[in-house]
């Protein structure tokens, strides 16, 4: 390069102050335990000072397991593996305990048990200056692994928990702009079933959460959320008024509409973990529908023709009667069978039999083509025992509660969530499918796809997981968010997915089925490649997708993706928040040590 070059590309530097400091800046590395720059005794003693001595050092609960495979304290871990309060409770595990070929959980080597967006700044000042792996967990349900890392400082927000309702909220800043609103504000590590307790048992309210009642309230906003009411009420990140958020730099920052206000929408479905650490979140709450129900079903065909009648049938039925805010939850499809879990609001018991009376005439008068093994369940609930634990338990068989000695009474979760609960998945995939296939001329290309999937797997159509058919009111909150704008035209968001028990890697007994993951995962693939292509650019929801998604950027976020990116740089320009397909990710090694390019 002879002088003239040099002149010019150092013009170039300056009249560019990013590129200027990003030329000066020396490669951004973190470190691990054992090399140089990683804290010494006395620098982790200070931290544990500054945050009134909650610095513990982890310890995996599996270590005792490998000593002693048989023993009694490994087969009460793996027994207790299948309850989501106590995961939830120990610092060193996951709601999920691996992927196949992706992740296995691992613990950080330290954790702040934090209390306050105080003891949250201290842990990111010292992660940033120590250039540590920085790891946030507060429901611990991320499928991609996002909320453990080992060699890394974890960020537990458990004990944030506080739930306090409003009956005139109004956030900062945003008097004389924005009328009072009815409102409830959540501590980043509480989960939605405390939530519920709190707004709809007691108060007589309704708060848009996730269906899962042990899935965290600051992961669920961040990638979005859906519960099984959302076509009603809209996506969960859309009903945020305010956050609280810790930045990169370890400022304490309010973010709604005026405060902050690109930060407030990026942490709106941008993606958990990627722009700072939520501590404290202020939800909209509605007026509490007068009834809940439920649809409950089975029908199986005898020929392949009949179930391409049934599926065509279904498909039509939902376009027809179901498409509206009444309506959430899903239909899954598997070998020639159909079977219904809906749900509904905003109607009572009689209404919802009058709905289906079509649906299940029509099979009746199809004689021996079909069969059902018991009769179809439909039932209504007053909506303010939905979550009510002794109600919901004095039913049988809908709820499991947490058997722990001294555990609390309200500690329950849904009986059709419970194979979820410390799994390793083999594989999973969905893609929001448009309302323009169930027009009458696209339905056949609609049904091809799903008798594909349903032949090679089984797919469920979630219907509260697309918002097309929503009231005008909850799309436009919704579209005022970071999730990916296909959901707006997606009548449902198809799912596939696969997982077996608990099982860790190195433990005899317990270890995961490698081989039987794989196979599941190529069947999985395929059965969801026809689906896929109905989509014009394929759209994925980040917290339920594919773990190795070539095209996640696009699939997630889609045209508010670049948005994302600025708003990346501006509050985290050294990637300190760094998730597996998160936004600024791909600057990163896969370990997220070493900053790539």
């Amino acid at each position: 390069m002879d002088r003239r070059q040099l002149l010019a590309s150092a013009g170039a530097l300056a009249a560019s102050p990013a590129l200027a400091l990003a030329a000066v800046r020396s490669p951004f590395r973190r470190v691990r335990p054992g090399e140089a720059g990683w804290p010494h005794e006395g620098a982790w003693a200070g931290l544990s000072a500054e945050v009134g001595g909650r610095l513990v050092k982890v310890v995996s609960p599996f270590g005792s397991c490998a000593a002693d495979p048989k023993g009694a304290a490994c087969v009460a871990l793996f027994t207790n593996l299948r309850n989501p309060y106590f995961i939830g409770d120990d610092l060193a595990l996951t709601q999920t305990l691996g992927y196949t070929d992706a992740w296995t959980t691992k613990p950080s080597e330290y954790a702040v048990k934090a209390t306050n967006a105080a003891d949250v700044a201290v842990a990111v000042n010292f992660a940033r200056k120590h250039r540590l792996r920085l790891v946030v967990k507060g429901g611990g349900h991320s499928y991609h692994g996002t909320s453990n890392a080992p060699d890394s400082l974890l960020v537990w927000t458990r004990a944030m928990h506080d739930i306090d309702l409003h009956e005139a909220f109004i956030a900062q800043g945003c008097a004389g702009r924005i009328a009072p609103q009815h409102a409830v504000s959540v501590g980043a590590g509480a989960i939605w079933k405390q939530v519920y307790d709190s707004v709809t048992t007691r108060r007589g309210r309704y708060v848009q959460g996730g269906g899962c009642t042990t899935v965290g309230v600051a992961g669920l906003i961040q990638s979005g959320g859906f519960g099984s009411f959302s076509k009603a009420f809209g996506t969960a990140a859309s009903n945020l008024l305010e956050a609280e958020v810790v930045t990169a730099d370890g400022e304490v920052r309010i973010a709604n509409p005026r405060a902050n206000p690109d930060l407030f929408w990026a942490i709106k479905g941008g993606g958990g973990g990627s722009f700072g650490v939520v501590t404290r979140l202020t939800l909209r709450t509605h007026a509490l529908p007068d009834q809940f129900g439920t649809v409950q079903a089975r029908i199986e065909a005898k020929t392949d023709e009949a179930y391409r009648r049934l599926v065509a049938h279904t498909v039509e039925f939902y376009r027809s009667m179901l498409m509206n805010p009444h309506w959430g939850e899903q239909i899954r499809f598997s070998a020639r069978a159909v079977t219904l879990s809906m749900v509904f609001q905003g109607m009572d018991q009689k209404a919802a039999q009058e709905v289906w009376r079509p649906f299940f005439d029509w099979v009746k008068a199809a004689g021996d083509n079909y069969a059902m093994k018991a009769r179809p369940f439909i039932i209504a609930l007053p909506a303010r025992k939905f979550w009510d634990a002794a109600f919901m338990g004095s039913l049988g068989g809908i709820v499991i509660t947490d058997d722990r000695p001294g555990a609390s009474a309200d500690n329950t979760f849904w009986a059709g969530d419970a194979g979820q609960v410390g799994q390793v998945l083999h594989g999973y995939h969905s893609v929001w499918l448009p309302k323009g296939l169930l027009l009458p001329g696209s339905q056949g290309r609609l049904v091809d796809a799903i008798l594909t999937a349903a032949r090679d797997w089984g797919v469920s159509l979630h219907f509260n997981k697309g918002l097309a058919g929503a009231p005008p009111e909850a799309l436009a909150a919704s579209r005022d968010t970071a999730t990916n704008p296909a959901v707006l035209e997606a009548f449902a968001l198809a799912i596939t997915g696969g997982e077996e028990p608990p099982a860790y890697p190195g433990i005899p007994g317990h270890e995961p089925h490698d081989a039987d993951g794989r196979a599941d995962a190529t069947t999985m693939r395929e059965a969801m490649a026809a689906l896929k292509l109905l989509a014009p650019a394929p759209a994925s929801y980040v917290s339920e997708s594919d773990f190795f998604e070539p095209n996640w950027r696009d699939a997630y976020w889609g045209t508010n993706a670049a948005r994302l990116e600025r708003i990346k740089a501006r509050y985290d320009p050294d990637g300190l928040f760094i998730v597996h397909h998160g936004i600024g990710s791909e600057r990163w090694s896969p370990d997220g040590f070493t900053r790539m390019g």
